[in-house]
This record gives C-alpha cells, structure tokens and sequence, in this order.
C-alpha cells in the first residue's frame, strides 16, 4: 500500500536539539540522537536531521553528530546541512545516512543536483527548497538561502520543477513564513509545488494541530509531512498522529 508518511525533523545547533520560530529563536531542546532512538521506537516513518547553521558558518555537516544518532535508529534518516559536494554526500552515506538534502549549494550551483543523482541515484538527493512569500514572483513564493537569511530572487515553482528535471528524488518544500508558528502548513505553497511536479513531496513548516496534517496530505497533495514542535513539546506522539490520520482514511505504517 502506497501509505503517507510522518517523519519528525531534528533541527540541529552545535550538536544539539533545536526548534525556532521562523527560523531564529532557537531553543535548546536536548540531545539529537536521543530523541531520534524516541521517535524511532514510537513508530516515525523515517526521520530528517538538518545541520541548520552549517551554512552560514561555512563548514561541512557536523559529521559526529549525525555518526552518534544513526546508530540508535533502524529508519531511514535523511541529513541537510553543509552539503555542497558529492564528497560531502559520500561522506555521510558512508556513516550511515540513507538520504541528503541539498539546499543553498543546489540554488547556486544546480548543476551540483544532476552530479548528486548520477552518482548516487535519484533516491539518496532530496532538494530542500525553503520558501517566503513574494508577490513579485510568478508563484508569489520566492526560493530563500543561508538558512533562511537571504532571498535567491527565484520563483520556488519554477525552481521545483527544474530541480526535477536535474533529477531530484523528492522535494522538501519549507515556508519561512509558518515555520515553528503551529498555525498550519502553508497549503497553497506546498500545493503549488506538487501540483508543478511529479516528485514526493514533503509538507514542512507550522504543523500545531493533527487537522494540519490531514489537510498538507489532501489539500496540498503532500506524500509525507515534517512534524517538529508538535513533537518535541509533546502536544502529540507519533501514535496519535498515525490513529487520527488512519482514521480519516489516511493509509498509514502501523
């Protein structure tokens, strides 16, 4: 059965559990592998470990980290972050990531997307494509990079389609401007994209209630959402995710 999958995002600062509001206000929340072996007992589907600052610092992912929390898990972990090579993918497929997710190096090198798939298969390169509201671009969504801190000047559509053509595996589209707020998804935006490409996508950014969850899966087409501080405050567990969206008819791994 083609099911939809929950897949709990851990934000990661110098090593350590993080979750912001609109991508500042970082608050500490613990130890990145712990949580992950939590949420992988609880039943995630897969789990996504974004280096958030690696860019902006200008370093490579923090390799350690993401070493100590592959160990306690049996899903599938996708790594961001940092990644501008495919040394650096090579890097952290051989400790054990099963995916990466490129963001900024993709957006200013797009060539780097095709490299990435030819190497390692289209199925090991999700493209992150962080996204704010601009009514100057087509979409009325524009491409954001450094973490967020700086506009690209390009239509996230178009740049979602592209990437796709370069031969991206899946798309992780996440909106700036509903990150950490708990008000819901940006539906027309993760929509928009999904509807412009035949790639999973993935719904990222303001999950607070399990009816934002149901609604990225069937008003925004999403194929998996991204939760983050509905889980790590524990307003809801995995299981109460995946029972309220099974029964509202949402296939899910049980």
């Amino acid at each position: 059965m083609d099911y939809r999958r929950v897949i709990p995002c851990l934000d990661v600062k110098d090593g350590r559990l993080v979750k912001g509001v609109h991508f500042v206000d970082l608050k500490a929340l613990g130890d990145p592998a712990a949580a992950a072996a939590a949420y992988d007992e609880a039943g995630a589907d897969e789990l996504v470990f974004l280096d958030i600052t690696a860019t902006v610092e200008k370093r490579k992912t923090l390799i350690a980290a993401v070493a100590r929390t592959v160990k306690g898990i049996s899903v599938p972990l996708t790594v961001g972050g940092g990644i501008a090579s495919c040394d650096d993918i090579q890097a952290l497929l051989d400790i054990g990531a099963s995916k990466v997710s490129i963001n900024t190096a993709a957006v200013r090198r797009p060539e780097f997307v095709g490299e990435a798939a030819e190497r390692f298969g289209s199925e090991k390169v999700t493209v992150a494509i962080d996204t704010s509201a601009n009514a100057g671009l087509p979409s009325g969504f524009e491409v954001m990079v450094c973490g967020g801190r700086e506009g690209a000047g390009i239509d996230a559509v178009e740049w979602a389609r592209q990437v796709e053509g370069l031969g991206a595996g899946a798309i992780l589209p996440t909106s700036m401007d509903t990150d950490g707020v708990q008000g819901g998804y940006d539906i027309p935006m993760t929509r928009a994209i999904a509807e412009a490409v035949g790639l999973p996508v993935i719904a990222s950014g303001g999950a607070g209630e399990l009816e934002h969850l149901y609604e990225a899966i069937t008003e925004a087409h999403a194929d998996a959402v991204l939760v983050a501080s509905i889980v790590h405050f524990g307003t809801f567990s995995i299981a109460q995710i995946k029972e309220y969206l099974a029964g509202r008819g949402i296939p899910m791994r049980r």
